[in-house]
């Protein structure tokens, strides 16, 4: 039995993951997937204040407080960034990292310097600090990557405003540990936003391909739970 824990990325919350804990679950792994500061039952919690380090905090103080050890630790889209951090301050409790369609920053980098179309987003801040999520585009490109009505309208309740912080708080990676632990990459390769880039994997780290858009634990779990059970 593995140990995973999925960390959602910006805008959504830990329900995201509905779809793939009990398919991980039946299979006899343990997983917790919850909501960072500011997002689902933490809702109540966003503030300007919120930034990238209080979701390594959540993420880390989550692994101490459920003595979490030999952890798969799983981060979408923007939540590469803190299992980054996460990684870097607690290596000894992480087995695997897995980035799934995720920004894999180097030290000291924000998530403006991983993915520079971000900053457009920014400076449509709603009172200079919440920034809304993404829109919903035509067909194939729909509401991050999910195309099919029924599953958009179950998603789009989930979102909500990322705060700025977030995206303009540097990551510091200085644990030569952290380098230690195994990594793999899950890249969604169906139709992609304009602006969206992905920097190349360093030799050595495992790559995994997904076709479908981004929002993969919502469109093809299934297929999704293999890639993350092999990854185990």
């Amino acid at each position: 039995m593995a140990t995973f824990l999925l960390v959602h990325g910006a805008w959504h919350n830990g329900r995201s993951w509905d779809r793939v804990v009990p398919l991980l679950e039946s299979a006899g792994h343990r997983v917790l997937a919850p909501s960072l500061t500011g997002y689902g039952d933490k809702a109540h919690l966003l503030s300007p204040a919120v930034g990238l380090g209080t979701h390594i905090d959540d993420i880390a103080g989550l692994l101490d407080d459920e003595r979490l050890d030999n952890v798969v630790l799983v981060g979408h889209s923007y939540a590469g960034m803190v299992i980054s951090g996460v990684a870097h301050r607690v290596p000894q409790r992480i087995a695997h990292l897995v980035f799934l369609d995720a920004m894999v920053p180097e030290d000291g980098e924000t998530a403006v310097d991983v993915l520079p179309v971000t900053k457009q987003l920014i400076d449509l801040a709603a009172d200079g600090w919440r920034v809304p999520p993404m829109p919903e585009q035509p067909p194939p490109l729909g509401l991050f990557g999910v195309t099919d009505p029924e599953d958009i309208a179950w998603l789009r309740p989930m979102l909500s405003d990322q705060p700025v912080q977030c995206l303009l708080e540097p990551v510091r990676l200085n644990n030569p540990a952290a380098r230690m632990i195994p990594r793999t990459h899950i890249h969604c390769v169906a139709d992609r936003p304009a602006g969206i880039t992905r920097r190349p994997v360093p030799v050595g780290e495992r790559v995994r391909e997904l076709p479908t858009g981004h929002d993969c634990m919502i469109t093809t779990p299934a297929e999704l739970v293999e890639l993350l059970i092999e990854a185990a």
